[in-house]
């Protein structure tokens, strides 16, 4: 049999096993016009907000809880479990006021005690958060968590009584709130987590306070969500919201059309089907303030010289990007995106093949003779696959060098960064604030999202300055200070673009609205035809 029937008869096949198992289930009770069905393309590496770091764990939290804060349609902080707060002491000192009726899913009220938990958790060097230093403009969180300081008593949050939250700063943080609508500072119950332990997620011992309850997790296959009925701001128009792992994108999409999916986003459309379905009713593009990147691992060899980082960055011609994906991709050789304050077009290095055999010449590897072999990786998807074989086309052309190319799994992926990272690695960055210190303070050298092991005294310095200054053209010089350094001197990173969010939800259906911090909220869902 030919290799291209033997394959479409696999993908068939899979396909057929995929809707068998699916059009097999167990009937609900609740009625199908109730129940929305997403793919999350594949397992959520945690659902413990200290610890998950990735955009599929996000999104099924985001559903799940509610913090002190949320953004509006025009990204600002307001008012969820915080009822109000006082900003005091020039910025110094935070003081929230939590409403008296939220609920845990258990029956028992929301206390500010809950937070106070949650973000020294967080901090704790024992929690391995990659996100702790999210939260090192309170006053000893940083030294908290490099256990210079063991007394959690002296980290600058306290709740004062069950409805009062103080937060105090080393430094004014003109960001700080947009912090507080991440899900890395949602609160947790203490007595949860010391009863159960690392299986404190599992549905039959988690607590949340949310729009919906986590009321089961088939790992590797699927997770149901249930209207939660003690959810403060009104119980959900939908009763059920049905998660997949389906990591095949023509398969998700088939399992779409056939009226077996509900929602899909960017990780679930085959790159081919854009264009046909930019005609659907129900398909949406929404820029994001989100960069793709390559990050390098500074301290290998032969990465550890700046002119090889620079003179691979020089050998990409962006341009290709928006050709190939076809998903409203941006080239980007500077960091901060676009609609984000302090963004510089100007900043990084172009398209150079023969500054960048230079370079590569007087670092020891003319026409990359000699040059060791080296491996990128990236987590398996359809469209990291497309822009790696372009990258490693160019790479060959233009330099001489051939990479090994590698892909794994998402959760298996993350893994390998912090254990064993190839020598060039894919990431995205999508913003969890939209401040630029969101984008900035990934690579400072206490960064634990940093993953290129790169460390610039100069550029922490003024990633700090920066977030200390509240002159909005004073911090655009600091940031493009820094970025310079970050995309021109000493380039642990590549940009490569910014990317918008395509999705397409059944045209029944309203109420989901994706913005430019894409997040999958499902709590306003609705039929268009009920109220």
């Amino acid at each position: 049999m030919p290799h291209a029937l033997r394959i479409a008869g696999r993908c068939a096949l899979a396909l057929s096993l995929v809707i068998l198992f699916i059009s097999c289930r167990p009937s609900s009770e609740v009625a199908s016009d109730k129940v929305v069905r997403v793919n999350l393309g594949t397992e959520p590496p945690s659902l413990d907000w200290s610890v998950a770091t990735d955009h599929v764990s996000f999104n099924v939290i985001a559903n799940l809880m509610v913090g002190l804060t949320e953004f509006d349609r025009d990204l600002k902080p307001g008012p969820v479990i915080a009822r109000s707060w006082d900003v005091l002491e020039g910025g110094k000192r935070i003081v929230f006021h939590l409403r008296d009726d939220v609920l845990w899913s258990d029956g028992k009220k929301v206390r500010a005690q809950d937070f106070e938990y949650s973000w020294k958790r967080l901090l704790h060097p024992k929690t391995a958060s990659e996100y702790a230093y999210i939260l090192f403009d309170i006053v000893n969180a940083e030294a908290f968590h490099r256990g210079k300081i063991d007394d959690h008593r002296l980290l600058g949050v306290t709740a004062k009584d069950d409805r009062t939250l103080e937060v105090r700063l080393r430094h004014p943080a003109s960001y700080f709130l947009s912090i507080t609508t991440f899900e890395v500072t949602y609160p947790q119950r203490q007595d949860i987590i010391e009863r159960y332990g690392a299986k404190w997620t599992e549905p039959e011992n988690i607590v949340t306070n949310g729009p919906f309850l986590l009321a089961s997790w088939k790992h590797e296959d699927e997770i149901q969500l249930r209207a939660n009925p003690r959810f403060f701001l009104g119980r959900p128009a939908i009763e059920r919201v049905d998660m997949y792992m389906i990591n095949e994108k023509t398969t998700a999409l088939a399992l779409y059309e056939q009226g077996r999916l509900d929602f899909l986003d960017n990780h679930s459309i085959p790159i081919f089907e854009k264009p046909r379905l930019v005609k659907h009713e129900g398909f949406r593009s929404v820029p994001q303030l989100r960069g793709y990147y390559y990050g390098f691992v500074t301290d290998r060899k032969p990465f550890d010289d700046a002119r090889v980082r620079k003179a691979f960055a020089l050998a990409i011609d962006r341009t290709v990007f928006p050709k190939i994906l076809h998903g409203g991709e941006e080239p980007a050789t500077s960091w901060i995106p676009p609609g984000m304050l302090a963004h510089n077009v100007e900043i990084g290095v172009r398209y150079n093949p023969a500054e960048a055999r230079r370079l590569l010449r007087e670092a020891g590897y003319p026409d990359g003779k000699g040059f060791p072999q080296v491996t990128l990786g990236y987590n398996t998807d359809e469209d990291h696959k497309i822009v790696a074989e372009a990258i490693q086309g160019m790479w060959k052309q233009n330099l001489g060098v051939l990479v090994r190319l590698e892909n794994q799994e998402w959760k298996v992926y993350l893994s390998k960064l912090q254990s064993d990272p190839p020598h060039i690695f894919r990431l995205g960055w999508g913003a969890d604030f939209p401040d630029p210190d969101n984008f900035m303070r990934l690579f400072t050298s206490l960064s634990g999202n940093n993953n290129t092991r790169w460390k610039n005294r100069r550029f922490d310095e003024l990633v700090d300055l920066a977030a200390r200054e509240w002159n909005t053209q004073k911090r655009v010089q600091l940031y493009n200070e820094a970025q310079k350094i970050l995309c021109e001197t000493d380039l642990p990173i590549i940009p490569l673009f910014t990317t918008a969010e395509s999705t397409l939800l059944r045209p029944r259906f309203a109420g989901l609205e994706y913005n430019s911090m894409s997040r999958l909220v499902l709590r306003d869902v609705r039929l268009k035809n009920s109220q």
